[in-house]
């Protein structure tokens, strides 16, 4: 994000703010993977959606600032992501569900898009830095998320047992077989029943495959660990000696 272009009211504030987040893959990387671990762990029902929510909805945002998204859809992100959280909060008073579902698709759109956005700063980074590995790794995680919520997704709207033998499954259980599949694990403990769950799957073992061998071997192949260090002592050593040039003499007077 362009924090020059951000001219909201309370703008230094956001420009600040703006300014710390700014290539924090370290940090969009720990939320994904606290988003993970909350989607594992706890029911995605009551007070517990509302908390998944809002660390989903802090992991978009970041991410897209992070990426040096423009100001304009950051707020958008900002303004939907509080949408889909009071959506949460209404679910967890009222009991209605349709409202969390509402909710759910608005987040996971938004951690779609941050995620393509994370993509693009990677791959037209001007240099290779252990924030662009992050990066990478974060994109690389969001994955396992997005196919997860779209296996679940599936099994609520189609006829069928999403697994075949039709087992007890709890929200996380699609989680762990999103991973493995990415990963190529492959435990064989949950297996498709069919279509279209075999054909996602085959795409994220592919995508999995292809995004590990071709981007992040690539950049961890031409990252050069120290060099920005080593840059940035050569330029305290550079204005130091320059300095110590143009100081006056005071034996002179």
């Amino acid at each position: 994000m362009d924090p020059t272009a951000i001219r909201a009211p309370g703008g230094e504030r956001w420009l600040r703010r703006a300014e710390q987040v700014t290539d924090a893959f370290g940090l969009v990387l720990v939320l994904v993977l606290v988003t993970f671990v909350l989607t594992s762990l706890i029911d995605n029902s009551g007070w517990g959606s509302v908390l998944i929510m809002a660390v989903t909805a802090a992991t978009s945002v970041v991410a897209l600032t992070s990426s040096h998204a423009r100001a304009h859809y950051v707020h958008i992100a900002i303004y939907l992501s509080s949408v889909s959280l009071v959506l949460s909060i209404v679910t967890a008073v009222s009991g209605a569900s349709v409202w969390l579902n509402f909710g759910a698709i608005i987040q996971v759109v938004l951690l779609a898009a941050a995620t393509v956005a994370v993509l693009i700063r990677v791959v037209t980074a001007a240099e290779v830095s252990a924030r662009t590995i992050l990066g990478a790794i974060s994109v690389y995680t969001v994955l396992g998320l997005l196919f997860g919520f779209a296996y679940e997704a599936i099994a609520r709207v189609q006829s069928g047992p999403f697994f075949a033998g039709d087992p007890h499954v709890q929200h996380g259980d699609f989680l762990f077989f999103s991973y493995t599949t990415l990963t190529t694990t492959g435990y064989g403990d949950l297996v498709p029943a069919g279509q279209p769950g075999e054909m996602i799957a085959t795409f994220e073992m592919l995508i999995g495959q292809i995004f590990l061998v071709t981007l992040v071997a690539g950049l961890v192949a031409v990252w050069r660990p120290g060099t920005g260090l080593k840059e940035r002592r050569e330029r305290r050593a550079a204005k130091t000696s320059g300095a110590a040039f143009t100081e006056p003499d005071a034996s002179a007077d």
